[in-house]
């Protein structure tokens, strides 16, 4: 029989457990959770390099952080330049978490310490480091929707402007909204270019009818995963799985919840698309109108129907859409 001692010995270190981290990030201030520890370095360089450094000294650690609209950026790249695995949740589940907990107080260094007892007790999957390319990419893209919804709240307002010196200036600076939307157009396409695979599957899913570059770029930026995921998961992700409320003998309506809303939007305007100019999916919206489905219930069908087939095109090269005989 093999001593205890001896198997410790051979242990393989991808056995060991995690050691989670909890980091709260806020605009000015980190909170970190460690080790029965706490930390609260500045959220600027040298606070994060002092929470890497940090962090460096235990093998196998395992930050778990909230997405917090691009203040948790800086952290993310520093992490993952030190090798560092780290997972970027979304803010609702780990509230969900605390609650069933039973912690209503909210401070950051709770919200560090509910982190790491997150990543105790879930052991959420690390969240893998984008290259240069497509951390470029997905900036562009969301510059291009903020210069989007400028254009559109300027639009409305200067519908109201009567004074002529305003109504001039809200010209000018839709004029240069506009040419800047251009200019991120041109730098997408210059990228997407460059890059083959990148390419190949911008041209991959804009061979369903409907899906044009816009929506292939924001797909290849907001939805890297796409490809990677079964169809379940694909439509989970983009926002668009109806989820259950049946309790007992109550049959609720289903309803689509969470993902990724800039996702969901590309789709929008794809399916609209598709429901005029793809045979399929517009027999199958159709079919669902004819059944007494309201519009925008078959609309997100469509959606759905979409992105579960574009995961599949990029998932298999050899799938092929089905022809239409003329």
């Amino acid at each position: 029989m093999q001593p205890p001692w001896l198997a410790f010995a051979s242990m393989s270190q991808n056995n060991l457990p995690n050691v989670y981290a909890g980091v709260d990030v806020a605009k000015d201030s980190l909170a970190l959770q460690f080790q029965g520890r706490s930390y609260c370095p500045r959220n600027n360089a040298e606070g994060i390099a002092r929470l890497v450094r940090i962090l460096s000294k235990v093998p196998r650690v395992h930050v778990v952080l909230e997405a917090t609209g691009g203040y948790e950026q800086p952290l993310v790249r520093s992490l993952h330049k030190a090798g560092i695995a780290l997972s970027v949740m979304e803010p609702a589940r780990v509230r969900a978490f605390a609650r069933a907990k039973g912690l209503r107080a909210k401070t950051d260094p709770i919200d560090a310490a509910v982190l790491q007892a997150f990543g105790e007790a879930i052991h959420p999957a690390p969240t893998a480091a984008p290259s240069a390319r497509q951390e470029r990419l997905g900036e562009l893209v969301l510059r291009r929707r903020q210069l989007l919804d400028h254009v559109v709240m300027e639009a409305n307002r200067s519908a109201h402007y009567c004074d002529s010196l305003i109504r001039r200036q809200a010209a000018a600076l839709l004029k240069a909204l506009r040419n800047q939307i251009a200019q991120c157009d041109q730098a997408i396409t210059a990228l997407v270019t460059e890059d083959d695979t990148m390419a190949a599957r911008a041209a991959r899913l804009q061979e369903v009818p409907g899906v044009g570059a816009v929506t292939a770029t924001t797909l290849l930026a907001e939805m890297p995963e796409l490809g990677s995921l079964r169809d379940e998961g694909a439509a989970a992700l983009a926002g668009l799985a109806p989820f259950n409320r049946d309790s007992g003998p109550y049959a609720g309506t289903r309803h689509i919840a969470g993902g990724r809303a800039s996702v969901r939007c590309a789709l929008h305007m794809a399916a609209l698309a598709a429901t005029r100019h793809d045979p399929i999916l517009k027999a199958f919206y159709q079919r669902l109108l004819a059944a007494g489905k309201k519009k925008m219930v078959a609309l997100v069908a469509v959606m759905r129907k979409l992105i579960v087939l574009l995961n599949r095109m990029l998932r298999d090269p050899n799938f092929r859409l089905q022809a239409i005989p003329a």
